[in-house]
């Protein structure tokens, strides 16, 4: 996501850091996340190349997630997907949902800025802010300023090439970094087998 005026403090515009690409690919029993790793202030200045977007949650790690967004209002995010994960006895549905329904109802959630893509070994979804829980048709999933271009190699390279969910999830976050300017190749990948 680009960067836009957060807030004004004493007359001046404060911006927000943000840029990112997430991808989710599922193919074979294998899901890969993976994130570019750049933090962009406004619309031209990177201020970190190597965050880290994309980690493991829940019991036995068994959960990965990514965030796009505001940094702060993610890692508030992560937490409490953790903790639906937690009081859900590790149901990836079922905590997307109670976080979905937190998100618009608590008045804090509701000003966060950012988008969660999370899978187990058997679902792919995207929550956002307005209450959506998403799950796609066909395995693949991307959220952050990047979205688009990623989503359409991994679905292109699902089609054509002879490559394992990782390999997809690597190649289509380096077209997307090729193309997006918020994105960069340092990628983070995790991966789970089914």
């Amino acid at each position: 996501m680009c960067c836009e005026p957060a807030e004004t403090f004493g007359g001046k515009t404060m911006q927000e850091l943000r840029g990112t690409t997430i991808v989710a690919v599922r193919k074979a029993g294998q899901v890969a996340l993976a994130g570019d790793g750049q933090v962009t202030l406004g619309q031209s200045i990177v201020m970190k190349h190597t965050a880290r977007k994309v980690r493991r949650l829940g019991k036995k790690q068994s959960v990965i997630a990514g965030f796009a967004g505001a940094t702060a209002d993610a890692f508030t995010l992560f937490e409490r997907f953790e903790s639906h994960l937690e009081a859900t006895g590790n149901n990836l549905l079922r905590a997307a949902v109670d976080l979905a329904k937190d998100w618009r109802k608590d008045r804090v959630l509701r000003r966060l800025e950012a988008m969660l893509l999370v899978a187990d070994s058997e679902h792919t979804l995207i929550v956002t802010g307005t209450g959506d829980v998403i799950e796609p048709d066909d395995g693949v999933a991307a959220i952050g300023s990047g979205a688009p271009y990623a989503l359409a190699a991994a679905r292109a390279l699902l089609r054509h090439a002879e490559l394992d969910a990782e390999a997809v999830a690597r190649a289509a976050m380096d077209i997307a970094s090729e193309i997006c300017v918020y994105t960069n190749n340092a990628i983070i990948l995790e991966k789970l087998e089914g």
